[in-house]
């Protein structure tokens, strides 16, 4: 995410290099540079413009002191702007209703209908709701039986009213059905098309009168650009709606979208998709954004999202065994499972700092764990506990039952001792190669 544009600020921060201090002149350099990298990621030409001015004046009044490089400075006020432009701060729902009520709005392929199943999940899982999805896209089977497999997969009920093609009645009977049932969240799927219509908008304002909803959320797709944010605007003049959702930001390296929309709607940024996973859904931190786009990563991110797959209880037995060598296949299994939990491998990696640059032409596979899986999957009950076990038959045997070849299975083994072993040092506050040992796990298939 944002490779490019983090490229492009980097390369312009570097004409600074070597400045004894920030002039009118030396700025105007790094400004132009700043302003091309913003509009080669389709970001606003007028908020591109606006954006720079704003850097340039906090620049050239700003008085450097001895021990900070003008072009460390020159980094902390693009950031600091780049954090206003974004929205400064985190925007919440209102979720004050019984039940409260969320209509997801947005153009057909945008991501809503996916959406509509993160975001419940995601309230089901964080705030403890109770949620049921509503149907509302009478003109489109699949969005319909998209909804339902995704309730399915998410046990949330989903509201449907078959051979009903009214879908403000639809979603005046599923507030009924949510109060009676004992629901305290209903989200509303409406229907898209594939560009702003009139008969769309007219179909969207009666079901907002009808149900008054405590939010509505605005669904774009962040790989078209500007497209996006002049959708957005024309939603919101007619929609008014509370807050913005950037899908697909993990296909996006340009990032105009998310830099742009606020300074042109006025709307805060509430959501980002970031991956296909009904858990790849993330409350928008301008702040940690600005991180991102300027290489920093984002750190904060990363340990909240450790600490959602963190188990006290399970930790200090870990930590126990690690202490005694007693560390088992069974437990390395199951920090795997916590690290898939968490996320993309590449998100993941481009999330600590330094790193966005080192990944940005690198391969992560996230299926890259499966072979490893079926490998210890393969092994006994006794094998996974005591690998000292698995002589030369019972690694023919292993690869045999994971359609693996001997050296993979020897490979894997190996790799096991070797961070059994770093993490017996690690016990003893001895370790330091930890995360090279779990990269080479990750990625050694050489």
């Amino acid at each position: 995410m944002f490779e490019n544009l983090s490229e492009k600020l980097e390369k312009s921060f570097k004409l600074l290099k070597g400045q004894g201090q920030i002039t009118e002149i030396n700025v105007a350099e790094t400004l132009k540079d700043i302003r091309r990298a913003l509009l080669d990621a389709d970001v606003n030409f007028k908020t591109a413009k606006n954006f720079t001015n704003r850097v340039k004046e906090k620049a050239l009044g700003q008085d450097v002191l001895a021990a900070v490089k003008p072009e460390q400075m020159m980094v902390k006020i693009v950031h600091d702007e780049l954090t206003k432009l974004m929205g400064g701060s985190a925007s919440e729902l209102t979720l004050d209703g019984s039940p409260s009520v969320i209509l997801i709005a947005g153009l057909q392929g945008s991501g809503k209908t996916t959406f509509t199943g993160k975001l419940a999940n995601y309230l089901k899982s964080k705030k403890s709701k109770n949620p049921l999805l509503v149907a509302g896209d009478v003109y489109r089977p699949a969005a319909i039986n998209q909804l339902q497999i995704l309730g399915e997969q998410l046990e949330v009920p989903v509201y449907t009213e078959e051979g009903n093609t009214d879908p403000v009645k639809i979603a005046k009977d599923a507030i009924k059905s949510a109060k009676q049932k004992g629901h305290d969240l209903v989200i509303i799927d409406t229907a898209g098309r594939l560009a702003v219509d009139q008969e769309m908008m007219n179909e969207i304002s009666s079901i907002k009168k009808a149900v008054n909803p405590h939010e509505i959320l605005f669904v774009v797709d962040s790989m078209t650009g500007q497209d996006a944010v002049n959708t957005a605007k024309e939603f919101n003049d007619k929609l008014n709606f509370d807050g913005v959702v950037l899908t697909k930001l993990d296909g996006d390296t340009r990032g105009g979208a998310a830099i742009s929309i606020r300074s042109v709607v006025d709307k805060p940024i509430k959501f980002v998709g970031t991956g296909e996973k009904m858990d790849a859904l993330d409350q928008f931190h301008p702040s940690r954004m600005a991180d991102r786009i300027l290489g920093m990563g984002d750190i904060v991110s990363l340990v909240e999202k450790a600490q959602e797959q963190f188990d006290e209880n399970q930790a200090r037995t870990l930590q126990k065994k690690i202490a005694k060598n007693q560390f088992s296949f069974d437990d390395f299994l199951s920090q795997i499972q916590q690290i898939k939990k968490m996320g993309s491998l590449k998100d993941l990696a481009g999330m600590i700092p330094g790193m966005g640059k080192a990944i940005k032409n690198m391969d992560f596979d996230d299926d890259a764990f499966k072979e490893v899986e079926a490998i210890i999957f393969s092994m006994t009950p006794e094998e996974r506990d005591n690998p000292a076990l698995l002589n030369g038959s019972r690694r023919k045997r292993i690869a045999r039952g994971s359609g693996s070849s001997i050296q993979e299975v020897n490979r894997l083994i190996k790799q096991f001792e070797d961070t059994r072993k770093v993490m017996k040092m690690m016990g003893k506050g001895k370790g330091k190669n930890l995360s090279q040992m779990m990269s080479n796990l990750q990625m050694g298939k050489k």
